[in-house]
């Protein structure tokens, strides 16, 4: 009688949360979904680093560290306010790297993996959250889009991970040196910047082999798969899509500008380059040029850089990645694209175009909300954290950067995060939160109607500069 009156109850249980599910589905839009599962992930990442087998003193690191690490590895940040290595152990690395994974293929392609493999059917409401997740134009071939992002992710990690164990086995032995190698490829991949030793990796600057392996892995990723996909697939720059065309040149541009201004700026810094070698000074610019477009590795202490450097490296950080990667800002993308607008304009206007194409005026519009908004957020969250964790005790470049950071899933820091206060960890949360859904992504999702003018407005000049 009792295990029938249970099986009624597990049925019943069953039914309603089948019910609340289907409610879900039928309620919300593909954006507020995919914030409402990403905020779920992030709450079983922190209860489990909560767990005190996730420390290696064995007591739980407390409730709203454990969520400050869990929402920095689902947003694929870096920021840490406990060192990954000395403080989790193995088995809270390996949560924080399940969900650097998890963050950085997207969970809705680790879903479609899984209902291929189980037989599942994947339908329109399906194939809509992948393409919001995926930042894709169009719904259609993203199944086979899914397979490709998850092959493309091994595939490169698998390689990097082979790499550095050479590398690193007769420093720490075979089976340390893999698990290592295999923790920094999927951070470095994702653009996490999560490393278990604590100064990231200064002590390898100068070394050749981890620089090139990790700068490539994120560039990698932060490139976006679509534009890896379609480099694979045609293998000719004529037949590129503009948008991988854009994000080829205007990513090689920052990155070969940010290797030469960090070179020049920081060769008259004592305290970073004074006791490098001429070879190790060319990594050391080439690593923190390249890094800031979210990866958040370093291999020079950012806190002792000169105020010009770190502040070129908040801008560096706010363009971030490219649309559909690993890594956050606005996207290189969309600061081209405004960028052309601009040039355009000073020529006296007319429509904005790359490579033989014109550019939509919706997409222009798009860009320019884009930057305005994130623009706007961050110096918000600046004036706040500002107000929490004391003015007089940080310059407001530290908390302008470390908004930034947050903001644009970078990872790197001057030293504040460390020392945040409970109210500054809880907005650093939220815009770690904020910054890898995107502005546009964050207001579709909270937005109840799109509501248009039903009225025409008779058209007049405004004075404009």
């Amino acid at each position: 009688m009792n295990g029938a009156n249970n099986n009624n109850i597990k049925s019943s249980v069953l039914t309603k949360l089948e019910n609340i599910v289907n409610i879900l589905k039928n309620k919300t839009s593909p954006p507020q979904l995919i914030m409402m599962i990403f905020f779920a992930l992030i709450w079983v990442g922190a209860i489990l680093l909560a767990l005190p087998i996730s420390s290696k003193s064995g007591n739980s690191i407390g409730l709203l560290d454990a969520l400050f690490t869990a929402t920095s590895a689902i947003c694929v940040n870096g920021l840490v306010v406990l060192d990954t290595g000395s403080v989790f152990s193995t088995f809270g690395q390996v949560i924080i790297m399940i969900l650097i994974q998890v963050g950085g293929l997207g969970f809705m392609t680790l879903g479609v993996m899984v209902a291929i493999i189980l037989g599942k059917r994947i339908g329109l409401k399906q194939r809509l959250l992948i393409q919001q997740a995926a930042n894709a134009s169009s719904a259609q071939g993203l199944v086979k889009l899914s397979l490709y992002i998850v092959l493309i992710a091994f595939a490169f990690e698998a390689l990097a991970t082979l790499i550095l164990t050479l590398r690193w086995q007769s420093e720490l032995g075979l089976g340390q040196g893999f698990y290592y190698a295999l923790f920094h490829s999927v951070s470095a991949f994702n653009n996490a910047g999560f490393s278990l030793w604590p100064d990231s990796l200064s002590s390898f600057v100068g070394d050749p082999i981890v620089n090139i392996t990790i700068i490539l892995l994120f560039i990698m990723g932060g490139l976006g798969y679509m534009v890896v996909v379609d480099i694979f697939r045609k293998r000719s720059w004529r037949k590129l899509s503009l948008h991988s065309k854009i994000v080829l040149v205007g990513s090689s541009s920052l990155y070969i500008i940010g290797f030469i201004i960090i070179f020049l700026l920081e060769n008259w810094n004592p305290a970073t380059f004074s006791n490098l070698s001429w070879g190790e000074r060319v990594w050391a610019a080439l690593f923190q040029g390249t890094a800031p477009r979210s990866s958040g590795f370093n291999t020079i202490d950012i806190g002792s850089m000169l105020a010009t450097s770190q502040f070129f490296i908040i801008i560096l950080m706010f363009i971030g990645a490219s649309s559909g990667g690993t890594g956050g800002g606005i996207k290189i993308n969309t600061f081209v694209v405004l960028v052309l607008a601009t040039i355009q304009t000073f020529r006296g206007g007319g429509q904005v175009h790359a490579f033989e194409r014109r550019i939509a005026g919706e997409t222009v519009m798009r860009a320019l909300a884009v930057v305005m908004s994130s623009l706007a957020f961050v110096l918000g969250i600046s004036i706040l954290l500002s107000i929490t964790e004391g003015i007089l005790e940080n310059h407001f470049l530290d908390v302008l950067f470390e908004a930034t950071s947050a903001f644009s899933t970078t990872g790197l820091s001057m030293g504040l995060t460390s020392e945040l206060s409970v109210p500054g960890k809880l907005i650093v949360i939220f815009t770690m939160f904020a910054g890898r859904l995107g502005p546009l992504t964050l207001a579709f999702a909270l937005a109840q109607k799109k509501h248009k003018s039903k009225i025409g407005y008779a058209e007049e000049h405004v004075l404009i500069g």
